[in-house]
């Protein structure tokens, strides 16, 4: 879960991110982004969205993307990815990214359950739940009002 209201644009989730896939604080390898608008004074963290039917998924040529029933977890298989990018292209929210220098596509794993964004968000921005119903309405509710912000900055 999301919480905009509460985030401050620190980048901590960026860093942590970072830090725990590739051992440096390079936010650019981050699977999170804060995104800023500083003269509305607004930031959300952006990241994964495990789409209940993923776009990525369905363009994915080698079917290096899949969705865990059980989990609900969207994942990538490095092994199976060609490095096409059509996902990056796919994903609506722009939450797959491509690093040139592995040439590969990389995205929210939920660190095998133990996400570090929460981990270390000073501001309890971002949670990590459990799906449940009213937890995907809140889900519905953060998205409308995200794009009420988007409405705005444009």
């Amino acid at each position: 879960m999301i919480y905009p209201e509460k985030c401050i644009g620190c980048s901590s989730c960026e860093l942590a991110c970072s830090f725990q896939h590739t051992g440096e604080f390079r936010p650019t390898k981050s699977r999170i982004s804060a995104i800023r608008w500083p003269k509305m004074g607004v930031s959300v963290p952006l990241t994964c969205l495990q789409c209940e039917d993923p776009s990525c998924m369905k363009v994915c040529m080698v079917g290096a993307i899949t969705k865990d029933k059980e989990t609900g977890l969207v994942s990538i298989n490095q092994e199976k990815c060609i490095g096409c990018r059509l996902c990056t292209a796919a994903c609506p929210f722009g939450n797959i990214n491509y690093d040139p220098e592995e040439a590969i596509v990389f995205k929210c794993d939920l660190c095998d359950g133990e996400p570090q964004c929460v981990e270390f968000c000073p501001n309890n921005a971002i949670e990590y739940r459990e799906a449940t119903d009213a937890l995907l309405q809140r889900k519905k509710k953060v998205s409308a009002k995200f794009a009420e912000i988007l409405e705005e900055v444009r």
